[in-house]
């Protein structure tokens, strides 16, 4: 590559050509089939843009980056600049605290992440012949921007491990971070994955299923066409009110609902009717070896209801349709009683402070072993029987 390379940050991901992000974001749906990652797609991110859930007003202004050589594109990468560090599930809260007491301004700061999203995939979104020049030239890029600006850091969150352990080279910081995950062994169907589990935590699960499902109504599994509007209608009733409880309000606006309506083909739509109404539901999105849970919430209270439309339905769905794994979001421990195995998850972080960097740098290094640590005893306490 003789070309000098030239990095450029656009006004959102929908002021670049969506043939040319979706070339280094998704190049296997080139095939036809779907994305590895929906959530990095063109049409995910400018969604969020285009629905209000990001941009002005939002402390998520995007600033996506475009690495080129000439007239080539090496790799994009989505990028916020961040006044907050809300909806972000890598929690920094801390560091900003303890650098803002010492008179440092932590904000603002970059995020290349997929807003609101705590999945992990490919944050480096480069073409596909040129994945090591597009790499270097995006974490050199974005930590250039944070220098050249003043901002106290950038963090790459949720992306792949082997995109960390390239960041950390590059002089970012590697952090570990916990989710649980359902991993398919090829089971047939549930009861075959109940086949694998100790005989209590058999008789468990089959006894919350049946509790679940005897509610007084049906679930059923809805997607493509046989999502329609009115089911956006009740889903952004359940959403206000679990963000509401969680998060003080709502990240994502209604449009943006309308908007995934038109991607319903990627969704799994899981309800709980009573009398013919909607009364909780789950919202995945699905990739082309992943179930990726998202959001659930009720208007009514029933025993076990979460856990059966949240992870019991989505292993039914993965098992059924030859999906490798399902990621059910962030934290929660209650998933290993389920068969959702720990996972850990990464980020690199920039921090142009190098007094900040060091205190960081030794909080990450303890943090890590821990987590490991914690990992590797809570995949010893699984459901699974004893292969001994």
């Amino acid at each position: 590559m003789t070309d000098q390379i030239e990095l450029e940050l656009a006004e959102g991901v929908s002021a670049i050509d969506p043939a040319l992000w979706d070339s280094c974001a998704c190049p296997e749906t080139r095939d036809g089939g779907r994305p590895y990652d929906p959530f990095t797609t063109h049409r995910f991110l400018s969604a969020l843009e285009a629905s209000g859930s990001v941009g002005r007003g939002t402390g998520w202004d995007p600033r996506p980056i475009v690495a080129r050589a000439g007239e080539t594109v090496l790799g994009v990468a989505p990028l916020y600049v961040k006044s907050h560090s809300q909806g972000e599930y890598v929690f920094d809260h801390g560091w900003a605290d303890a650098f803002e007491r010492a008179g440092g301004q932590y904000y603002p700061k970059l995020q290349c992440a997929v807003p609101f999203t705590p999945c992990t995939g490919r944050r480096l979104l480069t073409a596909p012949d040129h994945a090591e020049t597009g790499r270097a030239a995006l974490l050199a890029g974005m930590a250039q921007v944070a220098e050249n600006n003043g901002l106290s850091s950038v963090h790459m969150t949720f992306c792949l491990e082997d995109e960390a352990d390239l960041a950390e080279g590059a002089g970012y910081l590697h952090r570990h971070g916990q989710q649980f995950h359902f991993y398919n062994q090829g089971y047939a169907d549930f009861d075959a994955f109940l086949a694998q589990l100790s005989s209590r935590k058999r008789k468990a699960l089959k006894k919350e299923r049946a509790r679940a499902q005897g509610f007084g109504g049906e679930i059923r599994q809805l997607t493509g066409d046989d999502i329609r509007p009115e089911h956006w209608d009740a889903f952004w009733e359940f959403y206000q009110d679990t963000g509401a409880r969680k998060w003080g309000s709502p990240y994502l606006t209604r449009a943006f609902f309308d908007a995934l309506h038109e991607m319903r083909e990627d969704v799994l739509l899981v309800l709980a009717l009573r009398e013919g109404r909607p009364i909780a539901g789950a919202l995945n999105l699905i990739g082309r070896d992943c179930l990726y849970g998202r959001y659930w919430g009720c208007i009514e209270d029933h025993p076990y209801l979460h856990f059966e439309l949240c992870y019991h339905q989505a292993v039914d769905y993965a098992l059924a349709h030859g999906l490798a794994r399902v990621e059910a979001g962030a934290q929660g421990e209650h998933k290993l009683a389920r068969g959702y195995l720990p996972h850990i998850t990464h980020s690199a972080h920039w921090i142009t402070h190098p007094g900040l960097r060091h205190a960081i740098s030794d909080y990450l290094e303890a943090e890590r072993a821990a987590i490991d640590e914690d990992v590797e005893v809570m995949t010893e306490m699984g459901p699974f029987r004893s292969k001994g």
